[in-house]
């Protein structure tokens, strides 16, 4: 019974998020008023950071636990914040802003908390199994958000085609999980496939199975080429929601390859044989970073081009993979910081973009951006250190989060070209996002700017740019963390 009691504590995380999203469901349903669910779901939220602060200290050995098919160690928690965050901020940004569009909806906040829980399980899970039932529940949760302005036809067109390939990529991850099942004798948890990866590589439907896994992960991280979903569900999702896709179904997912590539596929003729991995996942980065920036470099509307940054930048991401595939040391860590910056800047943008519409006015054209520094310029002055957060110009975090990176992928000289590749890519990025820097600062308004209030919009928009700017001026302090103290054992 004792042991019971542990293995249930270890999902304390979990399960306060998971509970508080039943509540909210709950409340929602015999309660008229829509704030008692969103304070439910954002006390649900600061009780389960409580839970992953009282965690860390005895998490460093990362036992397995339930049968093998969870892990509880400091990356896992590390992650867990991110996601938890995530969602807090979602919270925070998308109840204002569903009020002043005329769309409020109190299963809007149960769903945040469903979706943040299944990606929980993703960077926990150390099964298949588990892991195949946190991208679905992640990802059905994803769907009906991004529906959930229902007089925007455009939502439901954006929720089928996010649907309809999100079930294609589904179909690749069971079928890849059955392959691996097949040809490892019967293993689906990630000790017991690790165990014998190095005998199975030889097996050219193991192999197969591997890439079906990763060809359903990358499309999580939006990848080209499965990044076709992203700029319509991205364009068609309320705000709020789209900044939790792009921070925290992008976090979950890069924290579930990392843990896959890490350690189950890490045997060196899987990862670096002639049809390894890393070859792939090079391959895939360089035309994932490009093709983002190049389509960005064309967009009028503020959340499509956002969107195509944001595929950029999962290819900057798999630099980070690629490094960890070639035992490069610090690339674990040096990923992690990179995340954090992304999630941070991206929540922090979206919030902005969320905030300067009105009803039926939200704003998301470049040239509608202007003069905005003239009527707010605190919140033209926050998105330009976003934006710049965002194209990698120092001080602020996502230079140094590229810049750990690139110089772990650069201790290997085969990977020299991929860096330099990241570093053009980062250069062509700079104008799309100064365009929006521009027209805010440079141009005259098209008509007249009334933002609406929001202490809570107020309230994530000073925290993402002060995280923003202490990961930039003070990156000493999230390196040593990352480097020290996330250490995983199967």
């Amino acid at each position: 019974m004792t042991v019971d009691l542990v293995q249930i504590a270890a999902l304390a995380p979990l399960l306060l998020i998971s509970g508080a999203g039943c509540l909210a469901l709950l409340l929602d349903t015999f309660n008229k008023g829509r704030g008692p669910a969103l304070r439910l779901a954002q006390l649900g939220c600061l009780a389960a950071l409580a839970a992953v602060a009282g965690q860390w200290t005895g998490a460093d050995s990362g036992q397995p636990i339930w049968a093998g098919m969870w892990v509880v160690d400091r990356m896992s928690l590390f992650l867990d914040a991110l996601l938890i965050a995530t969602a807090l901020a979602t919270l925070l940004v998308g109840a204002p802003f569903m009020r002043e569009h005329d769309f409020e909806h109190g299963e809007h906040h149960a769903l945040v908390l469903f979706a943040t829980a299944g990606m929980m399980t993703v960077v926990h899970a150390t099964h298949l199994l588990s892991l195949l039932i946190g991208i679905e529940t992640m990802s059905l949760a994803a769907y009906l958000l991004v529906a959930s302005w229902r007089r925007q036809p455009a939502g439901a067109e954006g929720a089928l085609k996010y649907l309809l390939l999100g079930a294609f990529a589904a179909g690749f991850l069971v079928y890849g999980t059955a392959l691996i099942y097949g040809t490892t004798g019967g293993e689906m948890s990630y000790a017991g496939i690790a165990a014998r990866a190095g005998q199975a590589a030889g097996n050219p439907l193991f192999v197969v199975g591997v890439y079906f896994l990763l060809v359903g992960m990358l499309f999580k991280v939006a990848a080209v080429p499965f990044h076709m979903w992203a700029p319509d569900a991205y364009q068609a999702a309320p705000t709020p929601v789209t900044g939790l896709m792009a921070a925290g179904i992008k976090v979950a997912a890069v924290g579930g390859l990392l843990r896959l590539l890490g350690a189950v596929f890490a045997d060196p003729g899987l990862a670096l044989g002639h049809a390894g991995w890393v070859r792939v996942l090079g391959g895939v980065a360089v035309l994932t970073m490009t093709w983002g920036n190049l389509a960005a470099l064309r967009q009028e509307n503020v959340k499509r081009m956002l969107a195509y940054s944001s595929i950029a930048h999962a290819g900057y991401l798999l630099i980070g993979l690629v490094a960890l595939g070639q035992k490069v040391d610090g690339a674990q860590p040096a990923l992690l910081v990179y995340l954090a910056a992304y999630a941070f800047t991206t929540l922090g943008v979206f919030a902005v973009v969320a905030w300067v519409g009105r009803r039926d006015d939200e704003r998301v054209l470049v040239r509608e951006w202007a003069g905005l520094a003239r009527t707010r310029p605190a919140v033209a002055l926050a998105m330009t250190v976003l934006l710049l957060s965002l194209a990698g110009v120092p001080p602020t975090g996502g230079f140094f989060g590229k810049f750990y990176v690139f110089r772990a992928a650069m201790q290997s000289s085969d990977l020299a070209w991929l860096v330099v590749a990241a570093v053009l890519n980062s250069m062509v990025s700079v104008y799309y996002y100064l365009r929006i820097v521009v027209a805010m600062y440079f141009r005259d308004p098209v008509r007249p700017w009334q933002p609406f209030r929001s202490a809570g919009l107020a309230v994530v928009l000073i925290a993402t740019v002060v995280v923003v700017l202490a990961l930039g001026l003070v990156p000493g302090p999230a390196i040593d963390l990352a480097a020290g103290r996330l250490v995983s054992r199967w």
